[in-house]
């Protein structure tokens, strides 16, 4: 834990100089202001794309990201946004070659579970009508095995509508994304450390029979009734294969 406490205070310090930097370099012009985005992640639409000191392209480029590679967003300035990569440098980049990932509201029986394990900021998401039904039952599950009942997660809930989007768009069913990788990969990508984590996914054309088809496997039974989970995020999307498509993601912090 504090390592990641260490990381954390890195990674603030870098972006209040990197600020600092593009604040002071600006004095003799104009300073230029900087505003928040609605979503924390993007993807590179680029084939590459350069990362700079600044917001500019005088400014010196200091690493690459590809196509599809994710980063997360911390704010926009002018046309270029403050971000942070996957290998942790933080720079600018523009905008025109980012696209901003939003939550997904989207409102045959398939299934499949995984789990292992390595803290994040607790909100309470606004679910979906689907994701609540979902989110209900299975909290009704574990009250009823006598566990305490899993609340969501704001990063954690974004994470698993991505997911769930992605199975669909990219007509795969597995735990393992073309683009992501592993769902721990996945939740790692997106900046949510944890101690232990799961993932359980499904393919049905109802909210109860999801859920019930976990209940009937013991992989995706086990994730739901681990005691060392607490936090969860769900994902709901409609699927012309399955009616819809279901992605749970566990956390334990």
């Amino acid at each position: 834990m504090k390592i990641l406490k260490h990381i954390e205070i890195k990674l603030l310090i870098g972006i209040l100089l990197f600020l600092g930097l593009i604040i002071g370099s600006n004095k003799s012009t104009a300073m230029l202001h900087y505003q928040t985005v609605g979503t924390p992640t993007g993807i590179v639409t680029a084939s590459s794309l350069n990362v700079r000191q600044g917001p500019g392209t005088n400014f010196k480029s200091i690493t690459l990201v590809n196509k599809n590679e994710y980063v997360r967003i911390f704010a926009k300035i002018g046309d270029w946004y403050v971000i942070q990569t996957d290998n942790n440098y933080i720079g600018a980049a523009s905008s025109n070659y980012i696209r901003l990932v939003y939550p997904n509201n989207n409102n045959n029986k398939t299934s499949s579970g995984n789990t292992s394990s390595g803290s994040t900021n607790t909100t309470t998401s606004q679910l979906t009508s689907d994701e609540q039904e979902v989110f209900d039952l299975i909290n009704a599950k574990r009250v009823a095995n006598g566990l305490p009942v899993l609340k969501t997660d704001d990063e954690l809930q974004n994470v698993a509508r991505i997911k769930a989007q992605d199975m669909v768009d990219n007509n795969y069913f597995s735990h393992t994304s073309p683009i992501y990788g592993s769902p721990f990969d996945m939740i790692k990508k997106f900046g949510i450390s944890y101690k232990t984590a799961g993932e359980n996914i499904a393919g049905n054309s109802s909210n109860s029979g999801a859920v019930n088809a976990w209940m009937n496997s013991s992989g995706h039974k086990a994730n739901i009734l681990n005691s060392s989970f607490n936090y969860t995020g769900i994902g709901v999307v409609k699927s012309p294969k399955y009616g819809k498509v279901y992605v749970q993601m566990f956390m334990g912090k």
